[in-house]
């Protein structure tokens, strides 16, 4: 496993990170395989798991961190997140003060830790300013239950903005982005985000980065009855179509050359732009970790990367 710092921060991350998105919380993935997941994460080096409070309304957090309850505190690096609705209250949401200080309580609760690494405003809150947010996780911060602070699919404009307000006050700057992003879903990160995070020493931990499983190649003839694409169709109708199909089963020859499989490809792919600190991935089998974590030592050369430019046109 190789490890990068986030952003410009003394912190160090796996650049193969494990997420709850999805797979955990609310049975979705049994505990015993689950717990088979996280100890195969945790012996290949992943050290950064990512979470939120929204994942099984808190039964992710639940789950994960009772099963990284057997390992010593200061080797993990663990995140969640606040801002989606936890209940019908009109307070239990969004980035105000209230909603902040109250969720992380429940969240390190949940944990059954004392502090996250990173606390993630989920998304952009349009009833909040930016500056009440920013106060909040400087508290916390000074608190000592969170370490560092970064948003989630925030606009570019607003994270500079969220910038130069805790210049101004004086306050710890959010110090991470997660957005989406992935060789099928990247011009607004390459255009938008990374001009914005980059100069500022934000790192980005992107999620998705196998848009759902599609550049795997599981998809390259249909769908399966089995698959997520079939289970959600929400998720289908996000990624799949013919030209993203086609993209897809054009890259098969360019990872057969290197001995590598599509996701390992797609993996490196993402951590070729040094912008990037980690790659967040989910896993419902410890086999699937295992070819996930082999993308870390992938190094792709210059004609590599223009065949897979190429490859994606």
């Amino acid at each position: 496993m190789n490890y990068r710092h986030l952003g410009t921060a003394g912190l160090q991350v796996s650049t193969v990170a494990l997420g709850g998105w999805i797979n955990y919380g609310e049975g979705k993935v049994a505990d015993d395989e689950a717990r088979r997941v996280v100890e195969r994460a945790y012996d290949l080096g992943i050290n950064f798991y990512d979470l939120a409070d929204i994942y099984g309304k808190g039964e992710a957090e639940k789950q994960m961190g009772q099963m990284l309850q057997r390992y010593p505190r200061h080797t993990l690096v663990i995140s969640t997140k606040v801002f989606w609705p936890m209940s019908d209250d009109i307070n239990d949401r969004g980035l105000s003060r209230k909603h902040i200080m109250e969720s992380i309580d429940r969240s390190l609760q949940n944990l059954g830790t004392d502090y996250v690494d990173i606390y993630f405003c989920h998304r952009p809150d349009p009833e909040t300013p930016i500056l009440e947010t920013a106060r909040a996780m400087h508290t916390l911060i000074e608190q000592g239950k969170v370490l560092y602070w970064g948003t989630s699919e925030w606009p570019a404009s607003q994270i500079a903005e969220a910038v130069a307000l805790c210049e101004r006050y004086l306050l710890h700057p959010p110090q991470v982005e997660q957005p989406q992003y992935s060789m099928v879903y990247r011009d607004r990160v390459e255009k938008q985000i990374l001009p914005v995070t980059q100069p500022r020493g934000i790192g980005l931990v992107p999620f998705s980065p196998l848009a759902m499983g599609l550049l795997t190649g599981k998809y390259d003839d249909g769908i399966p009855d089995d698959s997520r694409f079939y289970r959600e169709p929400w998720a289908k109708d996000r990624y799949i179509n013919d030209a993203n199909i086609e993209r897809v089963r054009r890259l098969k020859p360019i990872a057969d050359e290197l001995g590598i499989t599509r996701a390992q490809l797609a993996l490196a792919w993402l951590l070729r732009e040094p912008g990037v600190s980690s790659v967040i991935t989910g896993a419902t089998r410890a086999a699937q970790v295992e070819d996930n974590v082999g993308a870390s030592e992938v190094e792709l050369s210059a004609e590599i990367l223009d065949q897979i430019e190429q490859a994606l046109s």
